[in-house]
């Protein structure tokens, strides 16, 4: 995982490998109704306003990213800054949250890696947070999605399973 202060921002990024064709993997990371089968965490994603392929589009996170101490769910507004299916990427930006990451930008870029394997990108930038080490927040952020993109090919298999033929 690399961490870098940009702008006086925490910043880091985690990326991985799955041997699967990269438009399938975008065909899962960029619909938010299918946040849950590729991010163990998230229990619910709801859509707010705007299409989910449309800058502008915000929807709301909810599920057990972080810890709460009355042991209430975790829930991040998200909103969406830019979508290029082209280029297989997406950055968003969390607007509002339980969970002090108000202002943070979450950015995902897929790269075709040849033999039908895509190599997942994941960069982020959070403000700095009060009584939080940086390598600590950087470090937790960059296991939570790691965890995400070790997910990937298993929610890819089970949705072609689900799908019955015609």
């Amino acid at each position: 995982m690399a961490i870098e202060v940009r702008n006086g921002k925490w910043q880091g990024s985690v990326g991985g490998i799955v041997c699967v064709p990269i438009d399938k993997v975008w065909t899962l990371v960029s619909q938010t109704k299918r946040l849950p089968e590729w991010m163990p965490m998230v229990e619910r994603c709801s859509s707010l306003a705007g299409d989910d392929d449309e800058p502008g589009y915000v929807r709301l996170v909810s599920g057990f990213m972080f810890p709460q101490q009355d042991g209430e769910r975790s829930w991040i507004k998200e909103r969406l800054v830019s979508l290029d299916s082209s280029s297989h990427s997406y950055v968003y930006r969390m607007e509002a949250s339980n969970v002090g990451l108000d202002g943070s930008v979450n950015s995902l870029k897929l790269v075709d890696y040849g033999d039908e394997s895509t190599l997942i990108r994941w960069s982020f930038e959070i403000n700095p947070l009060e009584d939080v080490s940086e390598d600590t927040i950087v470090d937790y952020l960059g296991f939570l999605y790691k965890s995400c993109i070790n997910k990937i090919e298993g929610a890819i298999e089970a949705a072609s399973r689900n799908v019955s033929p015609p």
